[in-house]
Parts: structure tokens; sequence; C-alpha cells
């Protein structure tokens, strides 16, 4: 504990996500973008002067930040750490006692549960592939802590991903990240969040709704070539062995 932190600060702070709708709107904040408070009042299904009110607590609380541009407002999560701390709490709530009662339900929650962003990197069924997948070409050690290896600089130089600018930055290079749904570690730090630009970038991978990230069938088959995997692994779980992926 910080030299000013008491049960008191900490009982406040936790505070700021004890709230459902406070939650929910830093969960959809996860995905790394802006958003309007309106657009986060539809998504919570609130009145737009109650959101109002919830994101000046999470502002003035420290995690979120926000922009003006004219008249709208925008908010984003304040920094990784912030999206670190969310992620980590959800990884641990326990799973919801009902499933979804709508098909539109079930299909969002299954597209977010095989690959979303968490913040700016790669989670879901395809982040932990991705994350063991590079443990298992060596291009990741975690004998003394996990750490990139010299094997894993040149698969990224191959990749188009130079790791000298990340090396410089504040954030770590790589860091575990227990994924909420998968209940085991994805790959965040500055070389998760530079992994899953270039994917996007290359065509690999597209948005979806929201948080959720689809895998295109050029990018399925890229993706096993690279992590030497079977094309067949990287399949969301209801297009297994019915053909492949679609763009």
């Amino acid at each position: 504990m910080t030299a000013h932190a008491d049960g008191r600060t900490l009982a406040g702070f936790a505070a700021l996500l004890a709230d459902p709708t406070r939650a929910g709107f830093c969960l959809a904040l996860l995905d790394g973008r802006a958003w309007t408070a309106g657009e986060l009042a539809r998504t919570a299904g609130v009145a737009a002067s109650t959101a109002s009110d919830h994101l000046t607590r999470l502002v003035r609380g420290g995690l979120l930040a926000e922009e003006r541009q004219g008249r709208h407002r925008y908010v984003r999560l304040a920094d990784p750490a912030v999206a670190q701390l969310v992620e980590d709490l959800a990884g641990r709530a326990p799973a919801p006692a009902t499933p979804p009662r709508t098909l539109r339900a079930a299909s969002t929650g299954a597209a977010l549960a095989y690959a979303r962003t968490c913040y700016d990197h790669l989670a879901g069924r395809l982040g932990v592939l991705l994350h063991d997948a590079l443990l298992a070409r060596g291009v990741l050690d975690r004998s003394g802590g996990l750490a990139l290896t010299p094997t894993g600089v040149s698969w990224l130089a191959d990749l188009g991903v130079p790791v000298e600018p990340l090396r410089a930055g504040r954030r770590p290079l790589v860091r575990d990240c227990l994924d909420w749904t998968e209940r085991r570690p994805h790959l965040a730090g500055a070389l998760g969040a530079a992994l899953c630009g270039r994917f996007l970038d290359l065509g690999w991978t597209a948005r979806g709704g929201g948080r959720a990230v689809r895998l295109t069938s050029p990018g399925r088959d890229a993706l096993a070539e690279v992590l030497a995997l079977d094309p067949a692994e990287l399949a969301p779980p209801a297009s297994r062995d019915t053909g492949p992926a679609r763009a």
C-alpha cells in the first residue's frame, strides 16, 4: 500500500466500480476507443443525465479521461494501467449465473469470448492461443519471468514489428494479463498492443461489433503459418469443421 492510501481511500476508489452502470461503462471502454456519453448511455440503457453523472465520478476518480470537441464529450480509459485493473477484476469475477436469454446476446457473447480487444491487445480464445503459440515457438520465454527472446526479436522483424521502439516506451514490453473468459493469460504490454495493431494493419483481423475482433480467412491461414498451428485450431468454435472462416 502506498504511503497516502488507507482503508477509507481504498474503499472510496473501489466504490467507483461497485455500481453496475459504471462498471459496464469501463468494460465497454476496454475496446480502446473514445466514446461519447450518449453512446455509453444507450449501451447501458440509462438516461443521458444518469450517464453523465456516472462519467463525472469516474473522471474525478481517475479511471477515465475526457476530451471535449464542440458540444461533444468523449471519454476513454485513463491509461493502460486502468485497463489492466478492469480486465483483472473481470477475470476474477464469477461467471454469470444465468445464460444469455436471446440469440443475439448469445452470439455477442460467443464473439467476445473468441476474440476481442482488451484495451489495445488481443484477448479471448484467440489471444490465449497467440500467447501459448509464442511460448511454444520460443518467441517468448518464462523461465525467469515472461521475456522476449533473441529468436523472438528476429521473428518480430520478419513480421514487420521493430522491437527497439517498444523497449523505449514506458510500458512493460511483455506482460501476462488474465483473460476473463478463458481464465488463462493472454499477452499484454507494448508487444501485445503492437501485435494487435499489426494484425489489423495486415488485414488478418478486423474490428467486429464493440470490442469483438474477427479473424479473416487470409488471416487464419497467415497466423497458422507464422505460429506453426493447424488452421483448424484458430477457427471460432461455431465454425470448426464447417469450412474456412469467412473474411
